[in-house]
């Protein structure tokens, strides 16, 4: 008898021999080409394979060189050798069942399920292999239950754990991707094994928490509600002083935070500012939003305190100082004057650049100085919308702002806004409704000028409303004409009727629309207007 006879007349060798290994060899190549997420168990079940052909090789070697079919080496090596291919076939049929078949289908058991089902063929295998062996079986089965006994006291630890995992993985409470809190950690399931679960907090920090743990504990699902997605509300404390209203601190702050949505927070429900306390003359607040990824809670919530902060800045509200903490200062009346006097310099050089404030004079521009109010924002955020009734004019000191118009749903942009150039104009000096919408598209500081602070200047030298409805109305045809090239004459038709309409809304608007005017006019060819204006009560 040949060696290669040898091999094929061992017991539990398939007739086709030859055949059954390129099967097996084609097999597993196709599953390593196409199921790329299992090549480590796939080169596992290979090794497998070419550890079980040694063997088997051996076994040959061992009956070729004269031992008998009943020797205890050949028995052994084969046996042995038979097992471990076994093993690595119910490895490559699982890949074709689990990975592939089933999740074709969108069913796909959990894990120690899986490796249930695997253990239990390994002991199908292994009982088949002894019984074709002549072994007696009931002997062994009534020891094992013996052994079994005083394994399963000594490992009841382990057994607890494994058993927790199974019950974790078949009840589904706690799946991987949830958000977990366990004592004071929190974390994002990412395994459940068989003995442990591991858990990976924000800090990349990684718990592994044994199974029997979780289930004796007390396990918080993070952000998860019956038939809701997946957010968490987060609390955003802020003090402020008593000394300033809370229902005004509540609107301001409501409406930064429920104005811009960030990718990170829900749209529903709206964000909202509650008063939560009062404590040492201060008044407890929390902003209270959705976290829709659990993963980003501190950037999310320190972008709410920039909001927040600059919101309150905004409103002349000033965030509340401990009450423990001492300030000394060190300062003199000529520094502080002299620091207020630069300020002032500064408000009044930036009016006189502006056209708008051309026809004031010099003292009517210092007056009208402190009424500049510094109002911040943080970048994303909307500094005026379109639509809404605001009685202000923006001066920008530093950062861009975006200029966009909503037309049939889609905000369509229209201009960017640097240092010294201002917005507004028409709001504050007619009332109308914003015309577009401004985002800060950086970190931008403005002045802001309402209506009041331009009011008593106005009432006093009325004719100043004829000469600045004719810059309104130059600044808006001017801007018509480059969009549409009008002609000349067109455009002072346009000029005309423009500035007559701002005029008139300009007088209703700050009540001085009763008074009787006596106005000549004339254009001269560039399209520049000379007026003179009296106006009598």
């Amino acid at each position: 008898m040949s060696f290669w006879e040898t091999i094929e007349h061992i017991d539990g060798m398939p007739e086709n021999l030859i055949g059954a290994v390129i099967g097996i060899g084609a097999g597993t190549l196709g599953l390593y080409v196409f199921v790329r997420d299992e090549r480590p168990r796939i080169r596992t079940a290979l090794a497998l394979f070419l550890l079980a052909f040694a063997g088997i090789l051996a076994a040959a070697g061992i009956r070729y060189a004269g031992s008998s079919l009943n020797s205890i080496s050949y028995v052994c090596v084969s046996r042995v050798s038979l097992f471990i291919a076994g093993v690595a076939i119910i490895n490559l049929i699982r890949i074709v069942i689990f990975p592939v078949a089933l999740r074709w289908v969108r069913l796909e058991p959990p894990p120690i399920a899986q490796d249930l089902l695997v253990g239990f063929a390994y002991v199908a295998i292994a009982i088949l292999i002894l019984s074709r062996s002549g072994i007696d079986l009931h002997g062994i089965i009534a020891t094992s239950a013996v052994i079994t006994a005083i394994i399963g006291f000594s490992l009841q630890d382990t057994l607890g754990n494994i058993m927790g995992g199974m019950a974790l993985q078949m009840e589904h409470h706690i799946r991987v991707g949830d958000w977990i809190r366990v004592d004071d950690l929190e974390g994002k399931v990412k395994q459940i094994r068989w003995r442990q679960t591991s858990v990976e907090t924000r800090n990349w920090d990684t718990m592994v928490i044994p199974n029997s743990a979780l289930m004796k504990t007390k396990v918080t699902l993070l952000g998860r509600r019956a038939g809701a997605p997946r957010q968490r509300r987060q609390w955003v404390h802020f003090r402020v002083d008593l000394s300033h209203s809370p229902t005004k601190v509540i609107r301001v702050v409501e409406a930064t935070v429920q104005a811009e949505i960030s990718p990170c927070i829900a749209a529903e429900p709206k964000a909202n500012c509650i008063v939560t306390d009062f404590k040492d003359s201060d008044a407890v607040y929390a902003v209270r939003y959705w976290l829709t990824d659990l993963s980003e809670a501190d950037p999310t919530d320190s972008l709410i305190r920039r909001r927040i902060h600059a919101a309150l800045r905004r409103a002349n509200i000033p965030i509340a100082a401990p009450t423990q903490s001492i300030r000394v200062t060190k300062e003199n009346e000529s520094t502080r004057e002299r620091e207020q006097n630069e300020e002032m310099h500064r408000r009044i050089e930036m009016l006189s650049k502006l056209d708008l404030f051309q026809p004031l004079t010099e003292d009517e521009r210092s007056e009208l100085a402190p009424g500049l109010i510094k109002a911040p924002f943080v970048q994303g955020e909307a500094i005026t919308r379109q639509g809404a009734q605001a009685h202000w004019l923006y001066i920008i000191l530093d950062g861009e702002a975006e200029v966009e118009v909503s037309v049939e749903g889609q905000a369509q942009h229209v201009a960017t806004l640097g240092g010294g150039e201002f917005f507004g104009e028409i709001g504050m000096m007619t009332g109308e409704p914003r015309r577009a919408t401004v985002n800060a598209r950086t970190d931008v500081t403005c002045y802001r000028l309402g209506k009041e602070a331009f009011e008593d200047i106005l009432r006093r030298r009325p004719e100043i409303a004829e000469q600045m409805s004719v810059i309104l109305a130059r600044r808006r045809v001017e801007l018509d004409a480059v969009r549409e090239q009008v002609s000349q004459e067109a455009l002072r038709k346009r000029m005309t009727k423009m500035q007559n309409a701002l005029l008139c809304r300009i007088c209703e608007f700050f009540g001085i629309n009763g008074h009787n005017g006596v106005r000549e006019s004339r254009y001269h060819g560039n399209g520049r207007r000379t007026s003179r204006s009296r106006l009598h009560h």
